[in-house]
């Protein structure tokens, strides 16, 4: 059966190639010559190219003059070029064979190369505020140019899935007016802000501010209250309606997350404080805003001002539990003043700004305005009787002195604003 003689020719040879340890561009170059692919004007074409691409690769990575560093060098470029090959024509040894009989083969180790720059590029961590830096990109580059085109891919998957994730958590604030500075200064990760969002829009659907953690215990609390004593209904999840399709798939990735915490946060048997600890482990699963003008509790008396009444006069309203926590007993106009822009601005509230969280500040004011009335309004609900009206007279100074500054659209650099603020408020260098 003179017919079966080819076919199981080839079945031997796709044998032989399935044990064939040469690396990728090895075996697509033998198989050009072998099937005419590659002439030999190409072959002298490579063999010129190679000694100059070993040598530029030698000198970024290290010395050229050094025989080590330039059989390292060696060793990479066969495999950057691999690399690109394996890649782009999809394992295909004759598409390979053409892709360096029409190319240089410079330009395929270059090829390599930039598909892991952009590797490189892509988050290691969806932990906010953890990007490497591009002084980490020459080392890396140099350890990934020797790995293996499976770990390539299963790091591409893997990476790029973070900064799908990374995406979606930023899409997911920005209503709620935060941005990836919030979300760096909390040092939250990608996966807990999409927790946090799923479980805060299947509770509250028209909430126009992120959770707090006393916001989410109060809703948890009245739930609770509320349940009855047949099995737990199911939390219904579901995805924004404007959500880009892209990004559905990373974010449904988190239902299963999600769900499987619902029975915890409604057994009655664990107090919600407990699971809301900021140390306990559900509390790092999600993504909690920071804002203490947020919190439900009740005024207690904790300051006395020192004043002498006079018959029927009402005493002058204490200061609020919320602000002993948040002045720690600062009186100082800088401190207070910060205190009141961060109220009117909504960002978390401080006595103490870092420059980065004063440079996001005035960026924050420029996009998103500000309201200062908020700041007022914080004055009388909180602030003591005694010194409201003072405190008042200092705020509405600031804003009429500051606005100006802090709105110029001209000052590209935020010089001008960042200057202001160090000079008014509490900004630590």
């Amino acid at each position: 059966m003179p017919k079966q003689a080819p076919k199981s020719a080839e079945i031997a040879a796709t044998a032989l190639a399935l044990h064939d340890t040469r690396v990728f561009f090895e075996k697509a170059l033998a198989y050009g010559v072998q099937h005419g692919i590659i002439d030999t004007a190409t072959l002298d074409a490579i063999h010129a190219e190679a000694p100059k691409g070993m040598v530029q690769i030698a000198r970024y990575f290290g010395n050229e003059f050094l025989r080590p560093e330039l059989e390292k060098a060696r060793e990479r470029m066969v495999n950057l070029i691999s690399l690109y090959l394996q890649e782009s024509c999809d394992n295909d040894l004759r598409a390979a064979a053409q892709s360096l009989r029409q190319n240089s083969l410079l330009s395929r180790s270059k090829g390599g190369s930039d598909m892991l720059r952009r590797l490189i590029g892509l988050p290691e961590s969806s932990h906010f505020g953890m990007a490497g830096s591009d002084e980490a990109q020459t080392p890396l580059l140099a350890l990934w140019a020797l790995r293996s085109h499976a770990e390539y891919r299963s790091e591409l998957a893997r990476r790029s899935h973070i900064a799908e994730a990374i995406k979606a958590a930023l899409w997911l604030v920005a209503p709620y007016h935060l941005d990836i500075d919030d979300l760096e200064e909390a040092g939250t990760d990608a996966e807990a802000v999409i927790r946090a969002a799923l479980l805060w829009r299947a509770l509250v659907p028209r909430a126009r501010a992120w959770p707090t953690t006393p916001a989410l215990q109060k809703v948890l609390t009245e739930l609770r209250k509320n349940r009855g004593t047949g099995p737990l209904p199911a939390l219904e999840l579901h995805l924004p309606n404007s959500l880009p399709t892209h990004l559905h798939a990373v974010v449904h990735t988190e239902f299963a997350a999600v769900q499987a915490d619902w029975p915890r946060w409604m057994d009655r048997a664990q107090p919600l404080s407990a699971l809301l600890s900021p140390l306990g482990r559900m509390r790092a699963r999600y993504f909690l805003s920071d804002d203490p003008l947020a919190e439900m509790e009740e005024y207690e008396q904790q300051l006395s001002v020192l004043t002498v009444l006079d018959a029927g006069e009402a005493a002058p309203q204490p200061a609020s539990k919320t602000w002993l926590r948040l002045t720690q007993g600062q009186t100082d106009e800088h401190a207070l003043l910060t205190l009141f822009l961060c109220v009117a601005v909504g960002t978390p509230k401080k006595t103490l700004l870092t420059e980065k969280t004063a440079a996001s500040l005035v960026r924050k004011i420029r996009k998103h305005s500000w309201q200062p009335a908020l700041a007022t309004a914080f004055i009388s609900e909180h602030a003591p009787g005694a010194f409201q009206q003072d405190y008042v007279a200092l705020w509405d100074s600031f804003v009429q002195e500051s606005q100006r500054t802090l709105f110029d659209d001209h000052d590209i650099t935020l010089s001008d604003a960042l200057a202001l603020l160090r000079r008014e408020c509490h900004v630590q260098g």
